[in-house]
């Protein structure tokens, strides 16, 4: 991925926070804020339900789908409850999603992922290694879980969107790059991968193991 295509991508990635925020902050009931900020998240599982065949999948998509067009037709629901179900929800799934790979004789998942990259074995060292990353992954998605209920119960509603929309996928971001900047010293040794390479690995991986 050339430099071009990563900024674009960064780019876009705050803009698409920053105008969330603003919905999320300041018109949290209207129709084109519910379409905007689950609307991205039901086409995502419903095209790797399809992808997968995954009827569970499409099942909870169009539940999801009735849920919202429930509330936002009934009017005097507190939509922002669904905001931060949304929220916590997803990063309980990814927390299970990376744990579930930690339970004894079984293979981390981003010792998974790191090996179907290079496609081979990987030294003991460098699993050991990825296996302490998947762990940090799992208190990274549980302490958002956390964090989003302390603040909606605790702060503004402005806060909390805030930390959701902005403040959540800044501080994901900042953890790849903490973590890539670690592997780099501690581990040199270990040939660094493209983006693409490691979103396909990703996707492979889940479609081998879908949840």
């Amino acid at each position: 991925m050339s430099r071009w295509a990563v900024g674009a991508a960064v780019l876009g990635l705050v803009a698409w926070s920053l105008l969330s925020w603003l919905l999320m902050a300041w018109a949290p009931d209207r129709a084109w804020t519910v379409l905007a900020l689950f609307g991205p998240l039901l086409a995502g599982l419903a095209a790797a339900g399809l992808q997968r065949r995954h009827a569970p999948t499409l099942a909870g998509c169009a539940a999801l789908a009735l849920l919202l067009l429930w509330v936002w037709q009934r009017g005097g629901v507190d939509v922002n409850r669904l905001y931060v179900l949304q929220h916590a929800a997803i990063h309980a799934l990814l927390a299970w999603s990376f744990a579930i790979t930690l339970r004894p004789g079984a293979t981390a998942l981003v010792t998974l992922m790191a090996e179907r990259v290079h496609s081979q074995p990987l030294p003991q060292a460098v699993r050991d290694y990825t296996r302490r990353v998947t762990r940090a992954w799992v208190l990274f998605f549980v302490a958002m879980v956390v964090l989003s209920l302390l603040l909606y119960g605790l702060a503004p509603w402005p806060w909390w969107s805030f930390f959701c929309t902005v403040l959540t996928p800044a501080a994901a971001v900042a953890g790849f790059v903490v973590e890539y900047l670690w592997r780099r010293w501690r581990h040199p040794e270990f040939e660094p991968v493209s983006v693409p390479r490691a979103l396909r690995a990703w996707r492979e991986q889940g479609s081998r193991h879908p949840v």
